[in-house]
């Protein structure tokens, strides 16, 4: 899960400079706007020239980094910490010399840190947190008036500008800790999806190789065929030669093998649900399901009961995935023993797989699905590698076998015994294949 996680997460969060050049823009506009509307608009003294050197060094800035390099270029995280870092500098210079903290537009401080909140790892949103914090306070202590008429004092009691630092510390806090986790959720959402993909494309590619199989089924008839014709007018010249004669009636007996064999092969790519191998029974199923699980030291019973004829159903991949990853997550986690019970009406087909481990806490049991699911070792069981257990391989499972039609439920083994139950249930109209929907089926296809 590791390694998927890395495949896809890194290069989504990474800033793009691009994304950081259009928002130095659109500051730098903002300031030049409100510096010349306050200096010449409404006549208020201050030292414009200095403003102007920091806003043209943000600027110089911009063309630097658009020049070197191209627009699709991603940012390192140090490196985009180091370019907020240097909005926070350059506001905090441009503030020094209009009224520090009393200044209403010190509010922007928080761009910076939500941006970061949004794209760079959390230590550094922290430390910008706390570069922005230390800029703040040197700007309670130290700053040139706030631009105002002549003759005419503007003071705020110290209490003002303690709320307004108060306010930023608690606005910067707040904003980034929401920023932050609304943005890894949904990075691990578009990762989880991503993986999701690459296991349907792997599916896909196995179920294409039908299609090649028929294909080559195709290709080697001709020659069959004729092999099979020259063998049959040897057998008419070969009477008087009896160890000719079976050996000739020997490859003429494989050769019929292999058009049978052929035979099958062209059935495997076949529209038609009939085909040899796209439907099969349930209790095939669960065999495919268990058996790569039955070498490990865990024991593994299956029972399968039913009230009424078993279902044939179509093979699914996705059916075959997720009820395999279920089974191999209670391998995974049981004491001793796992329990998969197959059950069956004529109105549902429901799968429960059962282990004897610890169960799931009432914590994680309310977040089962999600993918990238974190915990305490204590929350599930204990393994040495947590983040192999739960998050990302559950998310798929979940989200295949609900795409077939099913119900996925999570619940705990009633008490005093432990474990864990996963019960996957479908409506049996939505999994079963009869005779007449195969039909159907097929005349929709070619049509």
């Amino acid at each position: 899960m590791t390694s998927v996680q890395e495949t896809f997460g890194n290069d989504v969060r990474r800033l793009r400079l691009d994304t950081l050049i259009f928002l130095r823009w659109i500051a730098i506009a903002g300031q030049t706007a409100a510096l010349v509307f306050v200096y010449f608009i409404l006549g208020f003294d201050f030292p414009v020239g200095l403003c102007f050197v920091f806003i043209v060094a943000s600027a110089t800035l911009n063309f630097g980094l658009r020049f070197g390099t191209s627009r699709s270029f991603r940012l390192g995280d140090i490196e985009a910490a180091f370019l907020l870092g240097y909005d926070i500098l350059q506001l905090g210079f441009l503030l020094y010399l209009t009224g520090g903290l009393t200044n209403g537009f010190a509010m922007l401080f928080l761009a910076p840190v939500t941006i970061s909140a949004v794209s760079l790892p959390r230590n550094l949103t922290f430390l910008l947190g706390v570069s922005m914090l230390v800029v703040a306070t040197f700007l309670f202590v130290e700053y040139l008036p706030l631009p105002w008429r002549e003759n005419e004092a503007l003071k705020f009691p110290p209490l003002y500008r303690v709320s307004i630092l108060a306010a930023l510390a608690l606005s910067s806090s707040f904003i980034g800790i929401y920023a932050a986790r609304v943005a890894d959720e949904a990075r691990l959402l578009e990762t989880a999806l991503s993986a999701t993909e690459l296991v349907l494309a792997r599916e896909q590619h196995l179920s294409q190789l039908d299609g090649l199989a028929a294909a080559a089924a195709h290709e080697l008839g001709t020659p069959l065929a004729t092999i099979t014709l020259i063998v049959k007018e040897l057998q008419k010249s070969a009477d008087s030669t009896p160890s000719l004669r079976d050996d000739l009636a020997l490859l003429a007996q494989e050769s019929a093998r292999c058009r049978e064999i052929l035979g099958k092969l062209k059935s495997l790519n076949s529209e038609d649900e009939g085909g040899v191998m796209n439907i099969q029974s349930l209790d095939t199923l669960i065999e495919e399901v268990v058996e790569p699980q039955r070498e490990f030291d865990v024991a593994l019973d299956v029972t399968k009961r039913g009230s009424s004829t078993p279902p044939a159903l179509a093979r699914n991949p996705a059916i075959i995935y997720g009820l395999g990853n279920l089974v191999e997550n209670a391998m995974d986690f049981a004491n001793s023993r796992v329990r998969v019970d197959a059950v069956w009406n004529n109105n549902l087909v429901s799968i429960t797989i059962e282990d004897d481990g610890p169960g799931f806490s009432p914590d994680v049991l309310e977040r089962l699905g999600d993918p990238y699911l974190r915990g305490r070792p204590t929350d599930r069981r204990t393994k040495k590698d947590i983040e192999s257990g739960l998050g990302l391989g559950l998310f798929i499972a979940k989200t295949l076998l609900e795409r077939s039609g099913a119900t996925v439920d999570t619940m705990n083994v009633s008490p005093p015994r432990t474990g864990a139950i996963v019960r996957v249930t479908w409506p049996r109209a939505a999994l079963e294949i009869t005779p007449s929907s195969a039909r159907s089926r097929s005349i929709a296809l070619n049509d």
